[in-house]
């Protein structure tokens, strides 16, 4: 995962990467909604500045013994206003994390630009073997023998993940 300052700092190499890869993603409209998260931290914690000072007013009210009442009341409207902005806070977060985990690192320039499917094989080492059956793939045998889950996977997590489950996770913790 990138790190967020860094995307702040350089968005033409993120939008670039993103581009190389072949993933649309609006990145600026990524980056207005960090805006708006920074906006919303900095409201949140100046009104719970604002609510520490009346708090401390109050109480050297009560040490005077002076009414607090009418900062009562400000303490209690201001803490209306924190829940309703901390509520809608929440919301942005969880969007803004949810868009910064699907931006992907930046990778090295001698990756070739594109889909997978443009990928160079560099070296291979030693000769491949030859079957006189059709070989299983790793895919393949982990689901015949019930040790991942990748349909149920991606419906949780989306494409390229797994599952382990059974034995399979057994031997995933064991590792």
């Amino acid at each position: 995962m990138l790190d967020i300052k860094f995307i702040r700092e350089n968005p033409q190499i993120v939008c670039q990467a993103l581009e190389d890869r072949g993933l649309d993603f609006d990145l600026d409209g990524f980056l207005k909604l960090d805006e708006k998260r920074r906006s919303f931290i900095k409201e949140i914690d100046s009104l719970r500045t604002e609510l520490n000072k009346i708090n401390d007013e109050i109480s050297s009210l009560l040490k005077e013994k002076k009414d607090p009442k009418p900062k009562i009341e400000q303490t209690r409207e201001i803490s209306k206003k924190l829940d309703g902005l901390e509520e809608e806070f929440k919301k942005v977060k969880e969007q803004f994390t949810q868009q910064l985990l699907n931006i992907p690192n930046i990778p090295h320039p001698s990756i070739p630009k594109g889909s997978p499917a443009n990928n160079k094989v560099v070296r291979t080492w030693g000769e491949p073997k030859t079957f006189s059956f059709k070989p299983l793939t790793h895919i393949e045998l982990a689901e015949n023998l019930g040790i991942i889950d990748f349909k149920r996977a991606s419906k949780i997590t989306g494409s390229n993940f797994i599952l382990f489950k059974g034995q399979g996770a057994l031997l995933e913790r064991a590792l």
